[in-house]
């Protein structure tokens, strides 16, 4: 997968050299490439925002650095990528990223971000990029953020990691929480007992049956007292 990120702060996204990512970006799975948006600027101050108008506080970014940047990106993908990019803005006014979401876009072959800043965007940005690839607004949540950049992080570690390859036993991808609608059971590792609290009799019984009927009773008991939203009263598993 090709990743490309828009930023004007582009060392925030130094850590995704690191661990599983770091890896996936070294033996080539994932292809992730951060840009400067203000290399896309033709002033000396290298400027991306303007005031509003109608008023208002606060500043806009400009639409012709954005412009510039996606058609540059887009036209240099099309050499090696066959579909059309997937271009992600993480806005509060955007749908609400899930595991399904994260799904989603994992099987796409070329996801471009672009990281608001300020009040935010000019909105012909995100008219203009829909000739360019599929738009999509999208928020981490309820909740407003500096800037784009955390909710990107958050993004690439949810859809990187559900990429082929990335982690290592794909198998543990199954068990996590969300995947099938519910929060993850509780894990214990040795010792058995640590400082008067003892791992539950199951998880030592050997016996793989239980344990695996403890683990989703678990699943559900935990999603029922921590996220009721998620559970279905009409699903046969709640």
């Amino acid at each position: 997968m090709r990743i490309d990120v828009l930023s004007i702060f582009p060392s925030y996204f130094d850590g995704l050299t690191l661990s599983l990512l770091g890896k996936a970006q070294a033996t080539g799975i994932i292809d992730l490439r951060i840009r400067d948006l203000r290399d896309w600027t033709s002033d000396r101050h290298r400027t991306v925002d303007d005031t509003p108008y109608g008023g208002g506080a606060g500043m806009v970014m400009k639409p012709e650095p954005w412009g510039l940047a996606l058609d540059d990106i887009s036209e240099a993908a099309a050499a090696t990528v066959a579909e059309r990019p997937t271009i992600i803005f993480p806005s509060p006014a955007g749908e609400v990223f899930t595991q399904k979401t994260a799904r989603d876009l994992a099987t796409r072959e070329h996801l471009i971000f672009g990281c608001g800043r300020y009040e935010g965007i000019d909105e012909r940005v995100f008219e203009y990029a829909a000739e360019r690839g599929d738009v999509r607004l999208i928020s981490l949540g309820d909740y407003v953020l500096n800037g784009g950049e955390v909710a990107t992080m958050a993004m690439i570690e949810a859809i990187g990691r559900l990429i082929p390859g990335v982690v290592g036993n794909p198998e543990s991808l199954v068990e996590e929480s969300h995947e099938d609608g519910l929060l993850e059971y509780p894990s214990y590792t040795k010792p058995a007992s640590w400082r008067g609290r003892s791992v539950p009799d199951v998880l030592l019984s050997g016996n793989h049956a239980a344990i695996a009927a403890w683990r989703h009773e678990q699943q559900i008991e935990r999603t029922r007292s921590r996220r009721p939203d998620l559970l279905d009263d009409t699903s046969p598993s709640s």
